[in-house]
C-alpha cells in the first residue's frame, strides 16, 4: 500500500509537471502558427497507450515515464527527423519563423517551470501558513546526527547563530540543507561563539555516510516500542518519556547514553512520566548499554505543554502569501543553483548524491500529504526548469543557445551542425541518466 502511495504522488507530480512544460512550448507555437505534430506525455517508443489526433495535432500517451515532448515541425529535436528538414521551408514550420519568435518556443517550458513554482509556493504560503520555532526558544541547542558533522567540530547542545553569515532566526527542516551546502558554521557553545569550517568535500562524505539529516531538535526520551529481546518489556510502557536514570535526570534523549554505557549488565533504578505521573521504575541494561527500546516521538502540542519547545503557526491572506510565496521560490532556485554548482564541482563530491527516477520516487512520502505533495512538485519544476536551462543540444538551454548565436551574428547554423550537435547533445544526456540511475541501483543493492 505504501508502495502505491508513493507511486500515485511520483506519476501525478511527474504527470503535471511534464504537461505544463510541454504546454509552455505547445501554446507559442500555435500563437506563431507553428505546425505542432505531436503532444505526447511520457515517451511513446515503438507504441503508445494512448493516441487521438485533434486538428493537425497528434495528442498521446507513452508507456515509458521518462518524460514526455512536443514534435515541431521543422526542429531538430530529440526525433532525430532529420527527412523533414530536406525538403523546401514552409511557412509553418520552426525553421521558416523569426529567431525571436522561436527563442520564445524554446523559453516556453522553462518559464512555465518556474511560473509554476511561485504559484505553488505561493498557494502553499495561503493554505498551509507557516511553521516553525525561533531560533533563540532552542535553548538547549541541537542535536548532531552525523558523524561527519561530528568531526568537522558541530556539537550536541551548540546552538546556531549563523550559517555563511546569515543569521539564523527561525529552526526549519530546510537548514539541513542550509548547512550541508555551506562552508562555515557560527554556533553558541556554553556561552562563547565558535566557528566551524566544513570541509571542502563535507557533501560527499554526508552522502556516504548515508543519514537523512545532518541536526535536528534534541527530543525527550520517549518510549515508542521495544525490541524482540528488551528486558524492559514489564518494566516499561510505551509512551513513558524517561526523566531519569541511576539518579542522573534527562531532559533529552541524547544524553541517556553515557549513563546507559557506564551501567551495562546492571538493573538501575529510573523515573520516568507515565499518564502525567512521575513513576520510579527498575530498568535492566543490557551488556551493549542499551535497554531495547524504540525511541519514540510527541506530538507538537505535547513538547510545548511539557515545556521543551514553542512552535509558532502564521496564517496568510492572500494578498500576504504573493510575497511570501515568491520570496520561497527565490530562495529555492538559488539554492539549488547552489547545489548544481557543487555537483559539477568534483572536488567536493555531491556528485555522488546525483539520483535518477528511483531518487525522486524515494522523495515521496509514503503516506498521502498535500503539504508534503506540492512542496515537492515545486522543487522538481524548479530542478526541471534550471536542468532543461543548461546549454547542452538537446535541452532547451542548448536550442537558447545556438537562437541568441543566431540573433547576435546574424548567422544561421547550418542544419547539418545542429544535427550533430543534437546527437552529442543527446549521447551526453544519456550518459548522464545512466549516470544518475546507476546512482540509484548502487545504492538499492549496497545501501549507500
Amino acid at each position: 500500500m505504501e508502495f502505491a502511495i508513493k507511486l500515485a504522488q511520483f506519476l501525478l507530480s511527474l504527470s503535471i509537471l511534464i504537461i505544463l512544460h510541454e504546454l509552455g512550448h505547445f501554446i507559442p507555437s500555435k500563437l506563431f502558427k507553428t505546425k505542432v505534430e505531436k503532444f505526447y506525455l511520457f515517451f511513446d517508443i515503438k507504441f503508445s497507450l494512448f493516441k487521438k489526433k485533434i486538428g493537425e495535432t497528434e495528442y498521446g500517451i507513452g508507456w515509458l515515464p521518462l518524460g514526455g515532448y512536443v514534435k515541431i515541425a521543422g526542429m531538430i529535436d530529440e526525433s532525430m527527423d532529420t527527412e523533414q528538414m530536406k525538403g523546401e521551408p514552409q511557412p509553418w514550420e520552426f525553421r521558416s519563423k523569426p529567431a525571436w519568435q522561436r527563442l520564445i518556443i524554446m523559453l516556453g517550458g522553462v518559464i512555465v517551470n518556474f511560473i509554476l513554482a511561485f504559484i505553488i509556493y505561493i498557494g502553499i504560503s495561503y493554505v498551509f501558513g507557516d511553521y516553525y520555532i525561533e531560533n533563540k526558544d532552542v535553548k538547549d541547542g541541537i542535536e548532531v546526527n552525523n558523524i561527519e558533522l561530528e568531526k568537522a567540530g558541530l556539537k550536541t547542545g551548540d546552538k546556531l547563530i549563523s550559517i555563511d553569515d546569515k543569521k539564523i532566526t527561525t529552526f526549519v527542516p530546510a537548514i539541513n540543507m542550509d548547512i550541508l551546502t555551506s562552508k562555515k558554521v557560527v554556533v553558541d557553545r556554553n556561552g562563547e561563539p565558535k566557528t566551524i569550517f566544513l570541509p571542502n568535500n563535507f557533501i560527499g562524505k554526508f552522502i556516504d555516510a548515508d543519514k537523512k539529516s545532518l541536526i535536528s531538535l534534541r527530543m525527550p526520551f520517549v518510549i515508542g516500542g521495544f525490541a524482540s529481546d528488551s528486558p524492559n518489556k514489564n518494566n516499561l510502557k510505551t509512551k513513558d518519556i524517561v526523566l531519569s536514570l541511576n539518579g542522573q535526570k534527562i531532559k533529552y534523549f541524547d544524553e541517556a547514553s553515557s549513563i546507559l554505557e557506564t551501567n551495562k549488565s546492571k538493573t538501575i533504578p529510573a523515573i520516568v512520566l507515565r499518564n502525567d505521573k512521575e513513576t520510579p521504575v527498575q530498568v535492566t541494561v543490557t551488556n551493549k548499554g542499551k535497554l531495547g527500546v524504540i525511541a519514540g516521538a510527541l506530538k507538537e502540542d505535547n513538547l510545548e505543554k511539557l515545556g521543551y519547545y514553542k512552535f509558532s503557526k502564521v496564517h496568510y491572506g492572500f494578498f500576504e502569501a504573493v510575497p511570501i510565496g515568491l520570496d520561497k521560490g527565490v530562495t529555492q532556485l538559488g539554492n539549488y543553483w547552489k547545489q548544481l554548482k557543487l555537483i559539477f564541482n568534483p572536488s567536493t563530491g555531491a556528485y555522488k548524491g546525483v539520483g535518477g527516477f528511483g531518487a525522486i520516487f524515494n522523495v515521496f512520502p509514503a503516506s498521502w500529504s498535500w503539504f508534503d505533495f506540492w512542496n515537492i512538485t515545486a522543487l522538481l519544476s524548479i530542478m526541471l526548469g534550471v536542468m532543461n536551462l543548461l546549454p547542452i543540444p538537446a535541452l532547451d538551454g542548448g536550442h537558447v543557445l545556438f537562437l541568441i548565436y543566431e540573433m547576435i551574428s546574424g548567422k544561421k547554423p547550418s542544419d547539418k551542425f545542429l544535427e550533430k550537435a543534437q546527437t552529442i547533445g543527446i549521447v551526453l544526456l544519456i550518459s548522464l541518466l545512466l549516470f544518475a540511475n546507476g546512482n540509484d541501483i548502487y545504492k538499492a543493492l549496497f545501501g549507500k
